[in-house]
C-alpha cells in the first residue's frame, strides 16, 4: 500500500518522524511525503531532516503567506495535481494547520480514504484557525488516530462511529523518548549561551492571537522581563514575533534584559527544553513537550487542548490579559512538580498508527 503523508509546519515534521520510520519497517507500506511550504523559516534545511532521520520530502509545494482560505486553496490545488499522480491507498495528516486540512480535502473529493493523527482535540475555541480546521479535518476522515482519552471522549459526543475512533497515545510522547535520549545538559546551546541546568526559563510565542494583539504581547513582554531580574530567559524568536516586535520598536530594549535568538534546530530546542527550570509558551506541541521532560510549564493563552496536564498540576494557564497576573504565575510555576499521571500512551503510538492502517486499509 502506498500512503501519502502531507505536512508543512516544523511541528509536524518531528511528529512524523517517528511514525514515518515504522512505516519504513514495514514490508507492506510504502509513503510519499509532501512538504506544502507552510513554515518557510531558515531551519526547515536538510539539517533539519537529517536530525530527524527522515529523508527529503518527495514534494515541495512551496505555499506560504496569505490569507487563510487563499493558502488552504492554493494548497489544494497543489495536493490534488499529486494526488492524480501518486493513487495513494491513504492519505495521513496531522493536526491542526491549513496543510492538514487541504491534504484531508484533497483526498476526500477524490474518495482516498484519510488517516488523521492527533483526532479528537478541541479548545472550543473558534475564533482559532485551528479550532475549525481539526473540526473539519476529523468530519471527513476515515481512521481517527486520538492521543488521549479526553480527544475519543470528545469524538464519541460528536457521533462517530466506535471503529472510526482509535486510541493510539501520542505520538509526541515516541519523539521525546526517541530524541530526548540524544540531548544531556553538557556542551550544545546550553554551553554556547552560558546556561546551566535548571538556571533559565525558556519562552516561545508564535501564535496570531499573541502577536498581532498589542495589549496580550505587551503583557507577555513585561512579564518575561519581570521574571528575567531572578532568572535568565532565553527567547527564541518566531519571525513573526520579531516582526511585531521590531515594528513596535521594542525588539533593541528587549534584548537588553532577555536571551533573544534566532530560532533554533530541533535537537537544540530539545535541550533547551530539557533542562529548563519553567518553559512559558503560546505553543500545544511545546506544551507536552514540557510534560515528557518533566519540566513545569505555563501556557500564555485563554484555554488548552491538553487539559489534562492542567489537572495534573503540570501545567498552569494564563490570560495574558494582565502582566502582574502573567509574573505572578510564571513565579509560582518555578520549582514545581505535578502528580503522576500517563495520560499519552506508552510511546508506542508510531507502530500502532501502521498497524491500524494495514488492517483498516487492506
Amino acid at each position: 500500500m502506498k500512503i501519502v503523508t502531507v505536512l508543512g509546519a516544523r511541528p509536524q515534521f518531528i511528529k512524523a518522524s517517528v511514525v514515518s520510520h515504522a512505516i519504513a519497517k514495514s514490508d507492506s507500506l510504502t509513503e510519499v511525503v509532501i512538504h506544502t511550504g507552510q513554515h518557510f523559516d531558515a531551519n526547515m534545511s536538510d539539517v533539519f531532516f537529517a536530525e530527524l532521520g527522515m529523508d527529503k520530502p518527495a514534494y515541495h509545494l512551496d505555499i506560504n503567506g496569505g490569507l487563510h482560505g487563499d493558502m488552504t486553496g492554493r494548497m489544494l490545488i497543489e495536493i490534488e495535481k499529486v494526488l492524480l499522480v501518486e493513487e495513494p491507498d491513504a492519505v495521513l495528516v496531522y493536526g491542526d494547520t491549513n496543510s492538514t486540512l487541504a491534504g484531508a480535502l484533497a483526498a476526500v473529493k477524490l474518495h482516498i480514504p484519510v488517516a488523521h493523527v492527533e483526532a479528537g482535540l478541541r479548545s472550543f475555541n473558534m475564533a482559532m484557525p485551528e479550532e475549525v480546521n481539526r473540526i473539519l479535518t476529523d468530519r471527513i476522515s476515515r481512521l481517527l488516530f486520538t492521543p488521549t482519552v479526553v480527544a475519543a471522549q470528545h469524538l464519541q459526543r460528536e457521533g462517530f462511529a466506535a471503529e472510526q475512533i482509535i486510541p493510539v497515545g501520542d505520538v509526541m510522547f515516541d519523539v521525546a523518548l526517541h530524541h530526548g535520549s540524544r540531548v544531556s545538559e553538557n556542551g550544545g546551546l546550553l554551553h554556547q549561551l552560558g546556561l546551566k541546568a535548571k538556571g533559565y526559563i525558556l519562552a516561545t510565542i508564535h501564535r496570531a492571537e499573541n502577536t498581532d494583539h498589542p495589549g496580550r504581547l505587551a503583557a507577555i513582554v513585561e512579564a518575561l522581563e519581570a521574571v528575567a531580574q531572578n532568572l535568565p530567559v532565553v527567547w527564541p524568536l518566531h519571525p513573526r514575533t520579531r516582526g511585531v516586535l521590531q515594528k513596535s520598536g521594542r525588539l533593541e530594549s528587549l534584548g537588553r534584559n532577555l536571551t533573544l535568538i534566532d530560532p533554533v534546530g530541533y535537537i537544540d530546542m530539545v535541550q533547551l527544553e530539557k533542562y529548563a527550570a519553567l518553559i512559558a509558551t503560546d505553543s500545544g506541541g511545546v506544551q507536552k513537550e514540557a510534560f515528557f521532560y518533566r519540566v513545569p510549564c505555563v501556557t500564555l493563552r485563554d484555554e488548552t487542548e491538553w487539559v489534562e496536564l492542567v489537572d495534573g498540576g503540570w501545567n498552569r494557564l494564563a490570560s495574558p490579559t494582565n502582566a502582574a497576573e502573567v509574573i505572578a504565575v510564571l513565579r509560582a510555576g518555578i520549582g514545581t512538580v505535578g502528580r503522576e499521571i500517563t495520560p499519552y500512551g506508552a510511546g508506542d503510538a508510531a507502530n500502532k498508527i501502521v498497524q491500524h492502517m494495514l488492517k483498516e486499509l487492506n
